[in-house]
């Protein structure tokens, strides 16, 4: 079996094991070092070539990007997009909230609302937390409350 085909079967496999163990981002780039092995070997470097640039790939991905992709992993709240941004941040209730129906304004947005937790009851003009976004609807809290 010819070099090349040999590093392509353990890029693969580390691909896959990647895809199996989310949040280590370990693999992946040992992978793309394997595959820089395989292109050595594909154009015609010897074994002793081929496992130099293998370590010296693996430690230069592992130095260079594992840091960069854990860094994205833990995001601040302040620059996630889209509905994940209001989870987090104040509301202003302007119709009673409980575990049914309510309205409350993000922002300068209204949105529809329901209790983060059974049985809570929020009445309007109320500061409340955003803990989830369902769809179109806040699910809130009354932060004093739940202090209490």
């Amino acid at each position: 079996m010819a070099d090349w085909v040999v590093w392509a079967i353990v890029a693969v496999g580390l691909a896959v094991g990647e895809i199996f163990t989310p949040g280590l981002f370990f693999l992946g780039p040992v992978a793309a070092a394997a595959v820089l092995a395989g292109f050595t070997a594909l154009v015609g470097g010897g074994v002793v070539i081929q496992l130099i640039v293998f370590i010296l790939g693996a430690l230069a991905a592992l130095a260079f990007l594992r840091p960069i992709a854990r860094a994205h992993l833990r995001m601040p709240t302040r620059t996630r997009t889209g509905t994940s941004a209001l989870v987090g941040r104040k509301a202003l209730v302007l119709q009673r909230v409980d575990d049914h129906q309510g309205l409350v304004r993000i922002g300068g947005e209204e949105w529809t609302a329901r209790s983060y937790f059974d049985g809570q009851t929020i009445d309007a003009g109320l500061s409340v937390e955003v803990a989830k976004i369902e769809g179109a609807t806040a699910l809130v809290f009354d932060r004093e409350v739940v202090a209490q």
